[in-house]
C-alpha cells in the first residue's frame, strides 16, 4: 500500500515533521527549515512609527508580536536560523532612487515625506527609530539580521546566499506587511526553488481584512502553504 505522506511536498530529511498546513500538509526538518521575520521595526509596529503617522492602522500589531515571539522561541529551541529584515534606506534616500525609480513614485514613505517635509530623514532612515526593530523582537546572538531596499527580502540582499549556504530548502514566514513585503518575498521564494510557508496569524496588513485574505488565497492556490503559529509550535516543540 502506498503510504500517502510519501506525497507530502517538502523536506526528504528523515527526521522531517509534518507541519498541518493549507492547501495540504508540508514535511520540514529543523536542519533545512529558516524563519524569516519580515520588518518588525518601529516604522510598522509601533505608535508614532512610520504606518502611524501616514495613517494606516497598526492595531493587530501588538498581537503579531506576540504570536512571534512564540515562533522565534521554538525555532531557537529547534536550532532553526532565525533571519530578521529591517526595511529602509541610507539616511539621503540614495537606495530609496529618485524619480526615475517606481519605488520613489510607490513608496508610501517617500510619498510621506514629500507631503510632509518636516518628517524628511526620520522614516526608514538607517541609524534612526523608525528603523530599529522593535525592543521585544531583539535578536539574540545566533540570529541573523538583514538589510532590504524594497519590498522583497530576496532584492539585492544577502538572503538568497545565507540561506543556501546553510542547506535550506523551507522558510517559514512572519511580519509585516502581508500583502506588499510578506507576499513579495514568498513569491520569490517560490521562483528561486524554496518552499514557502506563511503563518497567517504572525502575519499583519495595515488595512482591509480582505487584504489579509487576499494574500492568504495567493500563497495557499499558487506560491506556498498557509499555517498557524500553534501547529508550528506544536510540530517542532514535541520533536524529539
Amino acid at each position: 500500500m502506498t503510504d500517502l505522506g510519501e506525497t507530502r511536498p517538502g523536506s526528504i530529511a528523515q527526521n522531517a515533521l509534518v507541519l498541518p498546513a493549507r492547501p495540504e500538509a508540508i514535511r520540514l526538518s529543523a536542519e533545512d527549515t529558516a524563519v524569516v521575520v519580515i520588518d518588525m521595526q518601529n516604522a510598522y509596529a509601533s505608535p508614532g512609527g512610520y504606518l502611524d503617522l501616514a495613517g494606516f492602522d497598526i492595531s493587530g500589531a501588538e498581537k503579531v508580536i506576540t504570536q512571534t515571539i512564540k515562533v522565534l522561541d521554538t525555532a531557537r529551541r529547534a536550532g532553526m536560523p532565525v533571519i530578521f529584515f529591517q526595511n529602509g534606506w541610507d539616511d539621503q534616500y540614495v537606495e530609496a532612487g529618485g524619480p526615475g525609480s517606481p519605488n520613489w513614485h510607490k513608496s508610501n514613505a517617500i510619498k510621506t515625506m514629500r507631503e510632509r517635509p518636516e518628517l524628511k530623514g526620520k522614516l526608514l532612515a538607517r541609524g534612526g527609530w523608525d528603523y530599529e526593530l522593535v525592543e521585544a523582537l531583539k535578536p539574540k546572538p545566533g540570529d541573523i539580521t538583514l538589510h532590504k531596499t524594497r519590498y522583497s527580502g530576496f532584492f539585492n540582499s544577502q538572503l538568497d546566499s545565507v540561506l543556501r549556504s546553510r542547506g535550506i530548502r523551507h522558510i517559514v514566514f512572519v511580519g509585516i506587511a502581508t500583502n506588499v513585503c510578506v507576499e513579495s518575498t514568498l513569491r520569490d521564494a517560490f521562483f528561486l526553488e524554496y518552499f514557502g510557508v506563511m503563518l497567517e496569524d504572525a502575519t499583519h496588513q495595515a488595512g482591509p481584512e480582505f487584504l489579509q485574505q487576499a494574500t492568504v488565497f495567493n500563497i495557499e492556490k499558487f506560491f506556498g502553504w498557509v499555517s498557524t503559529v500553534a501547529d508550528f509550535c506544536g510540530a517542532f516543540d514535541q520533536q524529539p
